[in-house]
């Protein structure tokens, strides 16, 4: 049994470098999700997803999907779990959902996800050391390979192979961070412009500070609904209409098939838009949220993704083509580095980006003209594993 599911709305905390606990911020997403959809409440709720990556060290807390349930006043009667795959666990939430609703186990689910990361200057250590588990610990993270140092391997390799530019780099930056400033729950809320990021610390070369996405605590919620149930609650959803998901063999980096790319983008986002019917994914995508957690990702997926050719990711962003009246609107609402990223939380706040993008409920500045499809990136750990979904303002 397959059926059309759709995300009829959701809401969100403000991000950044919250005084809340763990338990605020998940407590205030899911009344921000609820208060954003009036007709729905606790007790509509069959399902429960939450996305969270290191509750066990940045809240000491494990077992956090009942605990989400308790503190929402959930009874939750059919399906409940939290999910952990690094960067990508928001969208991993997501997908159970889509495919929980899809095939028929439940009618209603609540996504939230959640992450605390700001725990005091004097415990900058200890977060920087937590983030490093995301890669090989035994092999990569004891060695230092904490993610900038990973990433910026990638910058300095495409720079070398197609002569991306440190200027490049900057566009990308630049374009996401003033995105933010429009944006009412953005960890960074200043118009910048590119010599700005070019001119801010070196952290490792040729990355900048400000190519770097933030250490942000934060929580985003949806709610996803079978057919039959959306209809009766809005009349502008976002249908999902494809998924993709793809991984290579271990998590440390002597396994990398490369350090120009992600072919593992390139196989998931083809599955999502096989699914999707999506032919041209440049002239079919009205408007994207990608994982641009450094600026050298956004070019590198700007390739992947099919929007631009192999090595062209630079000049994709250079021409203008990202912007929000270019081809394709790429983060709009200001992606990582504007936003921020509380790892759990991202994939959940881009799906919901989207669905206001589709109501036409965003900012007037940063609200892309008629988009009818949209996309959803995340990539996770040492880029090993990359997750695509596919939205659409009205079914295929």
């Amino acid at each position: 049994m397959t059926r059309n599911v759709a995300i009829v709305g959701g809401g969100q905390t403000n991000w950044g470098d919250r005084k809340a606990t763990w338990k605020d911020l998940a407590q205030e997403g899911g009344k921000a999700t609820f208060d954003a959809i009036p007709d729905v409440g606790p007790e509509d709720i069959e399902g429960l997803f939450v996305g969270a990556v290191q509750p066990e060290r940045f809240a000491n807390q494990t077992h956090v999907a009942p605990m989400v349930a308790e503190l929402l006043g959930i009874d939750v009667d059919e399906m409940i779990a939290r999910t952990e795959l690094a960067c990508a666990s928001g969208q991993a939430a997501l997908r159970y959902a889509w495919l929980a609703i899809a095939a028929g186990q439940l009618d209603v689910a609540l996504v939230l996800g959640v992450e605390k990361m700001n725990l005091g200057r004097e415990h900058m250590p200890e977060v920087q050391s937590s983030m490093a588990n995301v890669l090989d610990r035994e092999f990569d993270g004891v060695n230092g390979l904490a993610a900038p140092p990973f990433f910026a391997w990638y910058a300095q390799r495409h720079m070398h192979e197609y002569g991306t530019t440190r200027e490049q780099l900057s566009l990308v930056a630049a374009k996401n961070k003033t995105n933010a400033s429009k944006t009412e729950f953005a960890q960074f809320q200043s118009e910048i412009d590119p010599d700005e990021i070019t001119d801010s610390p070196e952290i490792a070369p040729p990355l900048h500070l400000y190519d770097c996405s933030g250490i942000t605590d934060g929580a985003a919620g949806v709610i996803l609904m079978s057919e039959e149930k959306a209809r009766e609650v809005t009349d502008t959803a976002a249908w999902i209409t494809g998924s993709g998901q793809s991984s290579m063999a271990g998590n440390s980096i002597n396994n990398l098939p490369s350090f120009d790319g992600w072919p593992q983008a390139r196989k998931a986002s083809q599955s999502a838009y096989d699914q999707a019917g999506i032919d041209d994914p440049l002239a079919e995508i009205d408007v994207a949220e990608i994982h641009d957690c450094f600026s050298i990702s956004e070019i590198i997926e700007y390739e992947e993704l099919g929007f631009a050719e192999e090595g062209k990711g630079g000049q994709f962003i250079e021409d203008g083509r990202s912007y929000i009246d270019g081809d394709v609107a790429v983060n709009p609402r200001g992606g990582l580095l504007g936003c921020g990223h509380p790892l759990g939380a991202t994939g959940v706040s881009q799906a919901l980006e989207i669905t206001q993008q589709f109501q036409g409920t965003v900012a007037d500045d940063r609200q892309v003209d008629n988009p009818t499809t949209g996309l959803l990136h995340n990539l996770s750990g040492s880029g090993s594993v990359h997750s695509v979904m596919v939205l659409d303002r009205d079914q295929r």
